[in-house]
């Protein structure tokens, strides 16, 4: 090969390789208002340090003007730079580097006003669908210079951080007109640089006539009814045929129709659908492949249909969702009796009007047993015990107590009259304190465990009126009990009627038709003593 040729390829290797350093056309153009360039690219001569490049703009035929450098044109080695480029820079211009010389001649496009790009400046790109679409904004000259670059996709920025390249698959909407912005300053001044690539997408994909639906179908047909089988195609060509195979083993019970078909708009696409009935399905009907074939000039396409006898319905999973349902009705239902039975159970009582005192010959429906010294620190016990638990018992609820300062007539013996009256009480109510085990009260306590333990004729409420840390005051019998309990008094907050202080006491007190009663959906609780029952 000789040496001029591979000369030519070097250099048409470099043209190829520098399409925005170097232009070689005759007629170029450009953009007001944005940054251009020329590079001189005479030969590889004035690539040396000492070469001196001439620039000069022809105004006429014989008038000939060397270009000066300015604020706006600016000399950067071989190459002139317009900062911006404006109307007036248009015409023709020459580079001489000793006895070598181009020439140019440059038309200035105005800037359109209303669009981020001129539709005569674009870069067209045809991609098919499913094909690869890349869009990169680099710049050969103004790459390093820029210091932001957007994308935008008609005039939109295109989604993403910054993003300034597109990488995907091509579909239909990827069409339009992407524009790289390049911003630059100089001078003090800012300036933009466009790119804009007009992309369009090529819908390759030919449509073809199909049917619809899966390639085998199993289908379940109950014996004495009627059972259709749709088979639907899309035709493009009128010449195509969608059809059943022949009525197998001859059966008469089998009816083909074929539906009318449908045009889709003007494309020339055809809905067609092909019915097969089966009136009434028979023995001979079942266990049967039924064919549907699409024929076309280019191919067939079949869909096949196995018909079944269907079969009794599957009750097992009806069945668990009915037990699991019921199971987790019947386990919130006894939760939330558990959490309410005491509402439950007074409720209940009201309902049927239950009146435990009727027929029993005792006179008092609880005994009250209390501390009886007289001492300042037992002023807020006595108070209770004499004012606040007759006051809800007997005035709000309808019961009878019998109080020991209140009810025993003076003068008698003590305790006969303590025994005759606890005697008299379905109830004895204990109000306990640190301080409650006194010689005045412990007789009270004494008769009371003989009448729940030996005579059973008597059930004792607790009470705990003050926080008591040491229960070892209290009798060891009274853990043989199983019908006490114990009731916690917290002040104000089992003040109200409706506290769970007073549900659980009426719930221990004898079933009795109350004057009026107060419900309410609060928490139920209560506490007991070590050892002993819970309520």
């Amino acid at each position: 090969m000789s040496l001029r040729v591979l000369v030519m390829l070097f250099l048409a290797f470099v043209v190829q390789s520098m399409p925005d350093l170097c232009t070689f056309r005759g007629y170029i153009t450009a953009l007001e208002g944005e940054p251009y360039h020329l590079r001189c690219c005479l030969s590889t001569d004035h690539y040396q340090r000492n070469h001196i490049v001439r620039w000069s703009k022809r105004y006429g035929p014989h008038r000939t003007v060397a270009v000066n450098s300015s604020d706006r044109i600016i000399f950067n080695d071989d190459a002139i730079e317009f900062w911006p480029i404006k109307m007036t820079d248009k015409g023709t211009y020459s580079c001489a580097v000793g006895n070598q010389e181009n020439k140019w001649n440059i038309i200035v496009t105005k800037r359109s006003e209303h669009d981020c790009f001129h539709p005569d400046y674009l870069i067209t790109k045809e991609v098919e669908v499913a094909k690869s679409l890349s869009i990169n904004c680099t710049h050969d000259y103004y790459q390093k210079e820029a210091y932001n670059i957007s994308l935008f996709k008609d005039c939109s920025p295109v989604p993403g951080n910054h993003k300034t390249y597109i990488l995907k698959n091509a579909v239909m909407n990827d069409t339009g007109n992407y524009t790289c912005i390049f911003f630059l300053y100089k001078n003090g001044r800012s300036f933009n640089v466009t790119k804009t690539f007009s992309v369009k997408i090529k819908d390759t994909q030919e449509i073809i006539s199909t049917l619809y639906g899966n390639s085998i179908n199993y289908v379940e047909a109950e014996l004495g009814k009627e059972k259709i089988l749709n088979c639907t195609a899309l035709l493009m060509d009128s010449a195509d045929i969608i059809y059943w195979d022949k009525e197998p083993n001859n059966a008469t019970n089998i009816i083909i129709d074929k539906k009318k078909s449908i045009p889709s708009g003007s494309s020339g696409k055809l809905y067609v659908s092909n019915l097969l009935k089966i009136k009434p399905v028979k023995e001979e009907n079942l266990n049967i492949w039924y064919n549907c074939t699409l024929m076309t000039a280019r191919n067939s396409e079949t869909i096949r249909f196995f018909l079944k006898k269907k079969g009794p319905a599957d009750v097992s999973r009806h069945i668990f969702i009915i037990v699991l349902v019921s199971s987790a009705a019947i386990i919130f239902l006894v939760i939330m009796c558990i959490i309410y039975r005491v509402d439950i159970m007074l409720c209940y009582r009201d309902l049927i009007r239950r009146d435990e005192t009727l027929t029993d010959g005792k006179e008092y429906d609880a005994f009250v047993s209390y501390l009886k010294d007289c001492r300042p620190d037992n002023g807020d016990e006595h108070k209770f015990a004499l004012e606040i638990l007759p006051g809800a018992l007997e005035k709000h609820f309808g019961y009878k107590l019998c109080i020991f300062e209140r009810d025993i007539i003076p003068g008698g013996a003590i305790i006969d009259d303590v025994d005759s009256l606890i005697k008299k009480s379905r109830r004895l109510i204990i109000v306990l304190s640190e301080n409650y085990m006194s010689d005045k009260v412990r007789y009270e306590l004494e008769s009371g465990l003989h009448e729940a333990l030996v005579e059973r004729k008597i059930k004792i409420i607790l009470i705990e009126f003050t926080p008591i840390s040491n229960f070892t005051f209290l009798p060891q019998s009274l853990k043989l009990l199983k019908s006490h309990r114990i009731l916690k008094w917290k002040a104000d907050k089992s003040l109200p009627y409706n506290s769970r202080f007073w549900k659980n006491l009426r719930y221990l007190m004898p079933a009795k038709t109350a004057k009026s009663i107060i419900f309410s959906s609060d928490s139920l609780g209560n506490e007991s003593l070590p050892g002993l029952s819970k309520l």
